[in-house]
């Protein structure tokens, strides 16, 4: 069942899967439910089609795996300072060296958000999109939204659609599909991201984490790559992040079995499972000081890529890309 009126609500549809539209702390929220596990993902597509929570239930506990904004004034006033909890990263992802970049033998500068002296996390995160399309079944929800980018930003003066679909599917899976489509008259450069942070109950050093890297790009004092790659597999099985700080870019093993990205709470028995498609070769790990959370970001290129072409894609005239990942719920 489809539908392309965004206050519809399939809430009263007798199949396995729901959709209903909530409105809380501020926020309009998409949630996505499972009705035989009562696993549920919020979406809010007002706040740059982020995932507000990802929640399933064990021995009548609500879990939720997402660390997001608790309302829309504290995202409307925080959404950078509170650290970009759950953003789409668009058209360029992390940070692009001094906001600025060369393309088609221009100069441009970004106007978006700086850190220091560095334009961060893209252009979209704020943005509020759209909802297109909702589908259910009874195999799985899911909501399509879209923003139509319209040269806002002097520094990326084109014109493109990003288009998001959540789907939750059975088994606590929950996928997120990525479309860009070039809207201008001319090549444009592009990247895609998420920056979602996961809490599963303890500090991030009580948590073990696995994700099957290839190598660790050396960045310099700014957090901005060098482009010279070193040889890392610390991670490479599962193991406790105790003191280890992380902010930094790997490369992944594409070659290794998915998931390529698992961080666990073996006293809690509760993991997440990521499992990124060809589309995002790079994985970008963060652990706030607080260390309530850890922030695990599917990227398509490295940071700094409209500079360093480390992942940069050049979109023609008409053309689309399509980036995708999963993250799965495991209970044992």
């Amino acid at each position: 069942m489809n539908t392309t009126d965004p206050l519809n609500t399939f809430a009263q549809i007798h199949f396995m899967f729901s959709i209903e539209i909530k409105k809380e702390d501020g926020f309009e929220k998409i949630i996505l439910k499972d009705n035989n596990s009562l696993t549920v993902a919020a979406i809010l597509p007002e706040c740059g089609a982020i995932l507000h929570a990802f929640e399933a239930e064990k021995n009548n506990e609500r879990i939720n795996v997402i660390d997001s904004y608790p309302s829309k004034k504290e995202f409307e006033e925080h959404a950078e300072s509170g650290g970009f909890l759950g953003s789409k990263l668009s058209p360029f992802v992390c940070r692009l060296r001094n906001g600025s970049y060369h393309f088609a033998g221009k100069n441009y500068k970004i106007d978006g958000f700086y850190l220091k002296q560095h334009a961060i996390h893209g252009i979209l995160y704020r943005k509020p999109f759209l909802v297109t399309a909702q589908n259910i079944n009874d195999n799985l929800a899911s909501v399509t939204m879209k923003y139509e980018y319209g040269a806002e930003d002097k520094g990326y003066p084109f014109y493109y659609d990003c288009i998001v679909t959540w789907q939750l599917e059975k088994q606590n899976l929950l996928t997120v599909v990525t479309e860009c489509i070039n809207k201008d008259t001319v090549a444009i450069p592009m990247q895609d991201g998420w920056h979602p942070y996961f809490k599963l109950g303890d500090q991030a050093g009580e948590l073990q984490l696995q994700f099957q890297s290839k190598e660790i790009l050396e960045f310099d004092d700014d957090l901005l790559p060098t482009k010279k790659l070193i040889q890392y597999d610390a991670f490479n099985s599962l193991k406790k992040i105790g003191d280890t700080s992380f902010d930094n870019c790997f490369t992944l093993n594409r070659k290794a079995a998915q998931p390529l990205c698992v961080l666990r709470n073996a006293g809690k028995k509760i993991q997440i499972e990521i499992t990124p498609g060809i589309s995002y070769p790079y994985l970008q790990i963060y652990i706030p000081p607080h260390r309530q959370s850890i922030a695990i970001e599917n990227l398509s290129g490295a940071p700094d890529a409209f500079n360093n072409k480390m992942g940069v894609l050049i979109l023609e005239p008409g053309n689309s890309v399509m980036f995708k990942k999963s993250y799965k719920i495991v209970l044992h």
